[in-house]
């Protein structure tokens, strides 16, 4: 289970390390991309090396990278083998520095000077995992702006990507987060916002009475916390492995219908080697022997389950995306729509978890561009009347007050929630904060004319 969950939540070039190790480990596994086609025992190994391969496995617990140093006889790629191999190579997306992805970011939300000097305050401070140590006020002096609107572009970096990034501490960072993942009114964010220091020591019952709820349902939240990620930035340090970006799945439209497939080179492609099939079922006077080729076949059997497992997950997960944001796909980004995991892990047949750990730092190629997979995941509100209403709309309706309201006595954060509310739309005041951030739209003190 903890090596199924582990590939499940590993990126492409992650996952491959991941495999290249057990296969190092393990001396049944072999790499199917490597071999032009499946030739018998006697075609792969001459004789001598495989007696001098059985007296290695003897000693295989001293001496594993050594057998697995060993090269099969004849072993030659083909064209097709190259070409897969640079097909790979080529699906790799070179990543900028985390300054300069938040940088063309801001300049597409922002357009007020103020706001834009601001903003590149905030980034240049930084820290390579994403976030903002240097206090508030220094940023608003050193960018000459007032306080308010240094604010104001701290909420706005806090919608950017990666999500948590400009993030004060962890608390914030895992409520960003949260938020985005449309949970900011769940047990998931009271135990971040309240008990952070008793859910890092494990103290759910603790929790558990102060949020009156019960322990099964904060071990649950706490396992959930622990898929999210507590240093966004550091996918954008070019000396982690991810420096590039793999698209795990492509997103086409083919014959008129959206089509979802996996990149099969992005993930490896490993089998039992018959070699070693042949030895356990030919070798029956060496005990030792037998059991150990047995242990190893049954490890391996398991990872390649794992692997399928996960391929799966994410495919299933990729067509229930394509599935509920069609409008995306066929207009643009101001068709998204509400999604929440809950609603695609209901479709799918698992637990929301699994759909969080399988989403993370995935990616997905479409015609409109490479998006990470979290991408298509936003909050949208539902009315006591149970109709939807996605962030863009109530964004829109948010500018529509405001527009309407008196200047002469603007509307305050407080009073523009009540309004929603007398809508049957219940929001928090973090959200309003937020939304007029993104808007541009200043606090009401600074709105009200003279």
């Amino acid at each position: 289970m903890q090596q199924a969950l582990a590939m499940l939540q590993a990126p492409a070039l992650e996952l491959r390390a991941l495999v290249q190790q057990e296969m190092m480990q393990n001396p049944v596994l072999e790499d199917i991309t490597e071999i032009p086609d499946t030739p018998s025992m006697d075609e792969v190994v001459p004789d001598e090396i495989l007696d001098r391969q059985i007296d290695l496995i003897r000693q295989i617990d001293e001496d594993d990278r050594a057998f697995r140093s060993l090269e099969r006889a004849g072993k030659t790629f083909s064209k097709d083998d190259e070409e897969r191999r640079q097909f790979f190579f080529d699906s790799l997306v070179e990543q900028e520095s985390l300054a300069g992805h938040l940088s063309g970011q801001l300049r597409m939300a922002a357009r007020d000077q103020d706001m834009l000097k601001a903003g590149e305050e905030i980034i240049g401070n930084l820290d390579p995992d994403g976030f903002l140590r240097t206090p508030l006020d220094e940023i608003q002096r050193s960018s000459g702006v007032s306080p308010d609107v240094a604010e104001q572009a701290l909420l706005l970096i806090h919608t950017f990507h990666p999500v948590g990034v400009g993030a004060r501490d962890l608390r914030e960072c895992l409520l960003i987060q949260l938020d985005r993942l449309g949970k900011s009114e769940d047990v998931e964010s009271a135990v971040v916002a309240r008990h952070l220091d008793d859910l890092a020591h494990h103290r759910f019952d603790s929790i558990a009475k102060s949020l009156a709820v019960d322990s099964d349902r904060v071990r649950e939240a706490s396992q959930f916390i622990s898929t999210l990620d507590p240093k966004p930035g550091r996918a954008f340090q070019h000396e982690s492995r991810a420096d590039v970006i793999v698209p795990e799945v492509f997103i086409d439209k083919i014959n008129g219908e959206w089509v979802v497939t996996l990149a099969q080179e992005a993930v490896p492609q490993i089998r039992i080697s018959s070699v070693y099939k042949d030895m356990l079922a030919t070798d029956g006077d060496q005990s030792e022997l037998r059991s150990y080729l047995r242990e190893k076949i049954r490890a391996g059997k398991s990872l390649i389950q794992s692997l399928q497992q996960r391929q799966q997950t994410i495919v299933k997960i990729a067509q229930e995306i394509v599935r509920r944001q069609l409008d995306f796909f066929e207009n643009g980004i101001s068709h998204l729509k509400p999604l929440t995991l809950a609603q695609v892990a209901a479709e799918v047949g698992v637990h929301e978890t699994t759909v969080s750990r399988a989403i993370a730092a995935k990616y997905a190629q479409t015609p409109r561009g490479v998006f990470e997979l979290k991408f298509f995941f936003t909050p949208g509100y539902q009315s006591s009347s149970g109709q939807t209403y996605s962030n863009k709309s109530i964004k829109d309706s948010l500018k529509d007050i405001v527009d309407k309201e008196d200047k002469r006595k603007p509307y305050s954060d407080e009073e523009i929630i009540k309004i929603f509310s007398e809508r049957g739309i219940k929001l928090a005041r973090r959200t309003i904060a937020k939304y007029r951030a993104e808007l541009h739209i200043l606090p009401s003190s600074l709105r009200k004319a003279v």
